[in-house]
């Protein structure tokens, strides 16, 4: 008689080696925090939150290898070894041979902008994200959203809702003409849809189209290595490729590429732009030296660099991408249990809650997703960010809100943080809300920046 086979208990392919003590506060203290703060999470002091699931950037666990590259940080101003290091891994793993360092990736953002974008411009993208499309309407163009329409629906279940849709991106260039647009944006996975990827087959369909117009492909490769996770685990004929051999087949298809590093990276600081155009590299390597540095340190320091270098190392190792998005699918089937409304598929880097179904008696004008992100830290003190009507800002013609179709709470992992106990801890939070959401009203908006409003924009709840 054949043995019955059991499924195995997954666990963190690391042990922990140092802890940082969480502070245990009071329902009080907590709404004394978030008043302080004006119901924006952002305000909050880090000091009064329990659980930080505010984003995976620059708040991840750097590992022993990466802590001892930190020891033999060579400081020089100009021309560190650590430099070299990174760039040789930057060739290796993207295949990029040119790259300029900078201290985080929107400062890549904005030098791509101003050295790609002319005013009057468009700039196509499988959905925006906040950083990246002011810093291309600050250098004069338009974003346009080409994703497919899948992305826009919270419980459609299609794999690859990151994918551009060809035929929106093909109306766009008859309209404007090739020549006006700058270039097409790719990001993967998509952060404002849920941390939803692109497949190796619809890039490869994008990328023919940009060569036979004569468009540039730019690809914000910040998580590139879950979208390469994605593509091993759910696209036919990678089954068997390793990450680091998914990478680089994505980025060949690139003309060049941005990072935030203090996400796949697994630092918290640093960023860099790498590309193959040598006419693009040589105006950035001069731009760099006026924002951010000489172009041998970009404003990070040579310790930085080598725990980037480091990271890249680790980055394209299976079992460190399989257990950050186990993690993820864990507490996606934990809140399921629940009912709690949700973001389908789950996504590479983040558990999104959808605050439209989560609160459908309250109007979308009135922030439910921010209502929702502020309620769970009185809760419990785990802190999550909005994703909806107050990060999609306002119209810059119109003056009015931009009403998304997705209103969304991110609760976002960090690597090599948090455990599974934590995530239970979130999960009954979350659950406990949901009993009470009927006596959530909303938040009515107090004070707004200029610019990028979730971060610093502050509110008042609806009585």
């Amino acid at each position: 008689m054949a043995k019955k086979i059991i499924k195995r208990s997954w666990a963190e392919p690391f042990k922990i080696k140092m802890v940082e003590p969480l502070k245990m506060t009071t329902r009080a203290e907590r709404e004394m925090a978030i008043n302080e703060a004006g119901y924006n999470t952002f305000l909050l002091r880090s000091e009064y939150v329990y659980l930080d699931l505010l984003t995976d950037s620059g708040t991840n666990a750097m590992s022993d290898y990466q802590w001892a590259g930190m020891m033999i940080g060579d400081e020089a101003y100009a021309g560190s070894k650590n430099f070299y290091n990174l760039w040789n891994n930057v060739k290796k793993h993207y295949g990029m041979p040119y790259f300029v360092p900078t201290h985080q990736g929107r400062a890549a953002e904005h030098m791509i902008s101003k050295i790609l974008i002319k005013p009057g411009d468009f700039v196509p993208g499988n959905m925006y994200f906040t950083t990246t499309r002011l810093h291309q309407e600050l250098a004069g163009a338009t974003f346009v959203d080409v994703i497919v329409d899948e992305a826009h629906e919270a419980q459609n279940t299609f794999k690859f809702k990151g994918n551009i849709d060809l035929n929106k991106l093909s109306k766009l260039v008859k309209e404007v003409g090739a020549k006006k647009i700058a270039y097409i944006s790719m990001a993967g996975p998509v952060n404002m849809a849920g941390g939803q990827p692109f497949s190796m087959a619809n890039l490869k369909e994008v990328a023919a189209f940009a060569k036979k117009h004569k468009i540039k492909l730019w690809f914000d490769a910040t998580r590139a290595t879950e979208n390469a996770f994605f593509i091993k685990e759910l696209e036919k004929g990678y089954e068997n490729k390793t990450i680091a051999e998914i990478l680089k087949e994505i980025c060949s298809y690139f003309d060049g590429l941005w990072v935030s590093a203090k996400k796949d990276l697994m630092v918290n600081i640093g960023g860099f732009l790498a590309t193959r155009n040598k006419k693009v590299y040589e105006e950035a390597r001069n731009m760099v030296v006026i924002y951010e540095g000489l172009h041998t340190y970009g404003g990070l320091a040579g310790r930085d660099m080598e725990a980037m270098s480091r990271g890249i190392e680790e980055m394209v190792q299976y079992d460190n991408v399989k257990a950050r998005i186990g993690q993820v699918e864990y507490c996606g089937k934990q809140l399921e249990k629940f009912n709690i409304p949700l973001v389908y598929p789950f996504g590479g880097h983040a558990i999104f809650l959808d605050a439209k179904r989560f609160l459908s008696h309250i109007k979308q004008d009135v922030y439910p997703a921010q209502s929702l992100a502020s309620e769970i830290y009185l809760d419990s003190g785990v802190r999550g960010m909005e994703r909806g009507v107050v990060s999609s800002g306002r119209d810059p013609k119109t003056g009015l809100n931009r009403m998304p179709k997705l209103e969304l709470v991110r609760l976002t992992f960090p690597r090599r943080v948090y455990t599974q106990a934590h995530i239970d801890v979130m999960v009954e939070s979350v659950a406990q809300v949901y009993d009470d959401r009927k006596k959530i009203k909303g938040l009515e908006m107090t004070y707004e920046p200029k610019y990028l409003r979730f971060f610093q924009a502050r509110f008042k709840k609806i009585k």
